[in-house]
C-alpha cells in the first residue's frame, strides 16, 4: 500500500517570533484558517439584500474629491433628530469591499435609535498600493460627518465607531488620528469604538506577504501602528477577536488590548470562543449578538 501521507514541512528560517516565512504568510490570510469564508460571504450577501429591502436605499454624501469617496446613510426612524451615530469602516485585507456590502451592519443600528453611516474608499490596489492614502480616507470621512453631522438628522458629539478586519486596523488609525493637527478638530470627537480582528502593529504584516500589494515604508508603518500611538487615544475602545482567527490576528488584539490597558485608557477585551474571522463579523448584526450588544452598551443604546 503506498503512504499517501504528506511528508512533514521543513521548517524554514524564523521570520516573526517563531515563524517562518511560510508560517508568517498563513498568519495573515484568514482563509488558510477559515475553509468557510465563501460560505459566511454568501451568508452577508444574503443579509444584506434583506436589510437593503427593509431599509431602502441610503443617504449618500461625498466627503473627498472622488465618487468613491462618499458614505452611505441609513437613517433611523427613532427620533432622527440630533440622534447617535454609528460610523462603520469595512474590511477586505485592504483590497476588497464597498460600503453597499455592508448594509446588513446598518439595520441593528438604526432600529436602536442611531443613524448608521457606512463608509466607502479606494481599495489599496486603485492606490498604487499606498496604505497612507486609504487611511486618509477614513480619517477624513470621519471629520466629514463630525462637521456636517446636522445634513442627516445626527448629533456630532455622540460619534462612534466600529472596525472589523482590515477595517479594524484603519478604525485603529481613526482612534489614533491627531484630529487637532490634520483636521483643526478637537481630540474627542470620537465617543467610544468597536476594534474588531484587526492590526495593530504593521512590523510584522510588512514582513509577511501583504507587502506584495501594500507599499510599505517606514513612515507608513510608524505613522499607522496604532501600538505606537495609544497618547493620541481620546475615547474608550472595544478590542475583539476569536478563539479559531490567525495566531497573529489573536496576538495583535491581545497585545494592543495589553497596552492600552496599560496606558491607563478605558479598553474591554473581548474573546469570542469558537469563532473565526468572517463568523465573527456576524454577530455585529445582532442586538444579541457578541459583538453587536457591545456597540450598543458602548453607544448607550441598551
Amino acid at each position: 500500500m503506498t503512504d499517501t501521507l504528506a511528508a512533514p514541512r521543513t521548517k524554514g528560517p524564523i521570520v516573526w517570533l517563531d515563524m517562518d516565512q511560510t508560517e508568517l504568510d498563513n498568519a495573515y490570510d484568514q482563509a488558510v484558517y477559515a475553509p468557510n469564508q465563501p460560505l459566511v460571504h454568501a451568508r452577508r450577501a444574503a443579509a444584506t439584500a434583506r436589510a437593503k429591502a427593509r431599509l431602502g436605499a441610503p443617504q449618500r454624501f461625498q466627503y473627498g474629491a472622488s465618487e468613491i469617496e462618499s458614505v452611505d446613510v441609513y437613517r433611523t426612524k427613532k427620533n432622527p433628530e440630533n440622534a447617535p451615530i454609528n460610523i462603520y469602516v469595512h474590511g477586505g485585507a485592504w483590497r476588497n469591499g464597498r460600503s453597499a456590502d455592508f448594509a446588513f451592519l446598518s439595520e441593528m443600528i438604526v432600529d436602536a435609535g442611531a443613524h448608521s453611516v457606512i463608509v466607502d474608499f479606494n481599495n489599496i490596489d486603485d492606490v498604487g498600493g499606498n496604505l497612507m492614502t486609504m487611511a486618509s480616507q477614513v480619517r477624513s470621512a470621519v471629520a466629514w460627518v463630525y462637521n456636517n453631522a446636522q445634513k442627516f438628522g445626527g448629533d456630532k458629539n455622540r460619534i462612534y465607531l466600529t472596525g472589523h478586519s482590515s477595517g479594524g486596523h484603519l478604525s485603529s488609525c481613526i482612534v489614533t488620528c491627531d484630529w487637532h493637527r490634520d483636521f483643526g478638530l478637537p481630540k474627542d470627537i470620537l465617543k467610544g469604538a468597536m476594534l474588531a480582528s484587526g492590526m495593530y502593529e504593521l512590523t510584522p504584516v510588512r514582513l509577511s506577504k501583504r507587502s506584495k500589494y501594500v507599499a510599505f515604508t517606514d513612515a507608513i508603518v510608524e505613522e499607522l501602528s496604532a501600538m505606537r500611538h495609544i497618547d493620541r487615544l481620546n475615547c474608550p475602545i472595544v478590542v475583539a477577536h476569536g478563539t479559531q482567527e490567525t495566531p497573529e490576528f489573536q496576538r495583535q488584539a491581545r497585545d494592543f488590548a495589553a497596552a492600552v490597558k496599560a496606558a491607563g485608557k478605558p479598553v474591554t477585551f473581548i474573546v469570542a470562543e469558537g469563532y473565526n474571522h468572517f463568523e465573527i463579523q456576524e454577530t455585529l448584526a445582532s442586538p444579541y449578538g457578541l459583538l453587536g450588544r457591545e456597540v450598543l452598551n458602548l453607544m448607550k443604546l441598551i
